[in-house]
């Protein structure tokens, strides 16, 4: 069984942090996007193998139904 998870990499003093929005447990980062994309596949097989190993729920993908939006915020001037 194939699925796909939205993962979000955020900068990080020189290096990328990864977020799964599913699989809040999925903690770790690379120095390049591309590193940081491997990184992620490695953590969510080791997260899915130990749900599955535990009789835990696999989330369904969610690639086409997470959204990430922005939201702009005025400060007052200092």
């Amino acid at each position: 069984m194939d699925v796909r998870y939205t993962v979000i990499l955020e900068p990080d003093a020189g290096a990328f942090n990864v977020i799964v929005p599913a699989l809040p447990e999925v903690a770790t980062f690379g120095k390049t996007p591309e590193e940081a994309l491997a990184m992620a596949r490695e953590a969510i097989q080791a997260v899915l193998e130990d749900r599955t190993a535990h009789g835990e729920e696999i989330p369904p993908s969610d690639v086409g139904t997470a959204r990430i939006e922005t939201v702009a915020i005025s400060l007052p001037a200092a």
